[in-house]
């Protein structure tokens, strides 16, 4: 695979980003809505995450967040 793709279901409100065409055999979930998806040799091919609107929301907002606090303390 050249590039990841990402792939955003909609209706489900769930973000795929795949990294490797490797096919999957395992996975982790490494936070209540994000799911790692690994291959045979245990390597990140895949995230899985659910409820992905309000995760990037609240993600965008943090960082923003402590980027404006870090000027302003400036």
């Amino acid at each position: 695979m050249d590039k990841p793709k990402m792939t955003y279901f909609k209706e489900e409100d769930i973000l795929h980003l795949v990294i490797s065409d490797d096919r999957e055999t395992d996975s982790i979930e490494i936070s209540p809505n994000i799911t790692a998806e690994l291959n045979e040799a245990g390597e990140l091919i895949g995230i899985e995450i659910i409820n992905a609107s309000g995760f990037l929301r609240d993600s965008v907002l943090e960082t923003t967040q402590a980027r404006l606090l870090k000027l302003k303390a400036a």
